[in-house]
């Protein structure tokens, strides 16, 4: 039977609506795997560059801390001047930086380029939501386009180890960067022909301080607490602090009072939404730094080389993809509230699990810990971003997406921060070394177990005290990380709403849309 001149137009319309989510997806499974696959690098590149401590938290940290201290920002350029615009010109840029981080001679500038593929990075992310709104109209597509989005972020979690072993097995450790650059390439060719260009044709004054507050807020306190392990509460920490805090108030106070925030803040007077974001916050922060610190347990610690290290680490993450055809059965026996609590203990359980095991390296119950872990951040991460958007009015939809972007990325950053300086203050306090030692090797021991592993004789007893102590400081942090996953069950169990019913259900999501203005 033939088709009518307007169901063949609308069948390429849907084929090219699908072919740019392609686009956008391969986007975000690019950035969800650099996200993941620097964890692997770390011994290599530890060897390589010799970095201190600091500098190894650093390299983890800065790509996500400038990425989340600009996503407002660049969410709110893209909205004024064009989202597919600024996409393809942060793909660009975030190639660039690619190369310069696969040949950094020294830490310093493998620091400034992570540095500069956040700023990039941060152009992306909320680019391909914000085009996802725009090119799928429709509630029911866009529904599935933004279920294909996330499933795009969490498969970039699992092929992030996969990849990095793979490529660190047979290659230097800058080629988990150098695969970036075809891949943005395909990015800039496909995004120009397929991605429509779409901007807010009424967005208002720009508002500079509003920036300059949102970018003071965020960098000064996690430069504290990425810094404290080595200086101690000094002036500069005390300092970075008060910036930190004094410009998040006013922040804050600015949002409330100007016509055009760039983030909606009353939002938050909401205890739904409030409970939402900080069980999503503390979820990707136990994950985050799990997968920070458990690449250098199993390489440093177990002696596994990096590919067998991204195996090992893919039980959890495809556990994190599986969950979600559990999801509507969770909802309607629980409740979403109580849905989301179940995943963050089963996530705390999986997480005692590691730790309980860390000293004994038996796989097996490393295995089921992060099995644990991924079912139960999966099932918190997923249905506490759908409980967000449901506390939330429909007219507020933009501001949610930025909330919910920056609190993903502020997510990570604190979890390798918070955990990555917590692992190296425990070791550093419990790590013992032999006084026969020269002055210069005894420095390295004690400043982290890589730069140990670099001076010590393997199977030495300074060695083997230097491993103890690794492997009691990657306990300890665990059952931290463990306990809070636990305080944010209870709280989502307070104060997120658990009403039996679909899966998803959430008001519809309309409001003023923006105009689509071309390809």
């Amino acid at each position: 039977m033939l088709e009518t001149p307007s169901l063949l137009v609308s069948a390429s319309s849907a084929r090219r609506r699908w072919a740019a989510l392609a686009v956008l997806a391969m986007v975000v499974l690019l950035l969800s795997v650099d996200n993941t696959v620097l964890a692997l690098a770390v011994p290599a590149l530890s060897q390589s560059l010799a970095p201190t401590a600091e500098q190894i938290l650093w390299i983890g940290d800065i790509y996500s801390l400038s990425l989340a201290g600009l996503l407002v920002l660049m969410g709110n350029l893209a909205d004024r001047f064009g989202r597919k615009r600024v996409l393809l010109t942060g793909a660009t840029a975030f190639g660039l930086a690619s190369v310069l981080a696969a040949f950094a001679p020294t830490a310093e500038v493998l620091i400034l380029a992570r540095l500069l593929l956040g700023v990039a990075g941060a152009t992306l992310m909320p680019s391909t939501l914000s085009l996802i709104r725009n090119i799928f109209t429709d509630d029911a597509e866009r529904t599935r386009a933004i279920a294909i989005w996330s499933m795009a972020f969490g498969a970039g979690g699992a092929l992030g180890p996969l990849v990095g072993g793979f490529l660190l097995e047979h290659f230097w450790w800058g080629a988990v960067f150098l695969i970036n650059v075809p891949i943005m390439v395909i990015v800039l060719a496909a995004g120009a022909l397929l991605l429509p260009e779409s901007k807010d044709l009424h967005p208002g004054r720009f508002d500079v301080p509003s920036a300059l507050l949102s970018m003071l807020t965020i960098t000064p306190i996690v430069f504290a607490i990425t810094h404290v392990i080595g200086s101690g509460f000094d002036a500069v920490i005390i300092g970075s602090l008060v910036v930190g805090v004094g410009s998040g108030l006013l922040f804050v106070r600015r949002q409330r009072r100007i016509d055009n925030p760039m983030l909606d803040v009353e939002l938050f007077r909401s205890a739904a939404f409030t409970g939402a974001v900080t069980a999503n916050v503390l979820t990707i922060f136990a994950y985050a730094g799990l997968v920070f610190f458990f690449s250098q347990y199993l390489q440093f610690a177990l002696g596994y080389s990096p590919l067998e290290a991204g195996l090992a680490e893919l039980p959890g993450t495809l556990a994190s993809i599986v969950v979600v055809a559990l999801i509507g059965v969770a909802v309607r026996g629980l409740g979403r509230g109580r849905a989301i609590s179940l995943g963050l203990a089963l996530g705390a359980a999986g997480l005692g699990l590691i730790a309980a095991t860390a000293e004994s390296g038996v796989y097996g119950w490393l295995a089921a810990g992060l099995v644990a872990v991924g079912l139960g951040t999966g099932l918190s991460m997923t249905l506490a971003g759908d409980a967000i958007l449901s506390a939330a009015p429909p007219r507020k939809a933009g501001s949610v997406s930025a909330i919910t972007e920056t609190a993903n990325e502020l997510g990570v950053v604190l979890g390798i921060a918070v955990l990555g300086s917590l692992l190296s203050a425990t070791y550093r306090a419990t790590v013992t070394v032999p006084a026969a030692l020269p002055e210069q090797v005894r420095a390295q021991v004690v400043d982290s177990f890589a730069s140990a592993m670099t001076v010590l004789d393997a199977g030495s007893s300074a060695a083997q005290a230097a491993q103890e102590a690794f492997i009691g400081a990657i306990q300890t942090t665990a059952y931290i990380a463990a306990a809070l996953t636990l305080a944010a069950a209870l709280l989502a169990w307070v104060l997120i709403p658990s009403p039996r019913g679909a899966a998803g259900q959430r008001p519809e999501q309309r409001g003023d849309a923006d105009e689509v203005v071309g390809s």
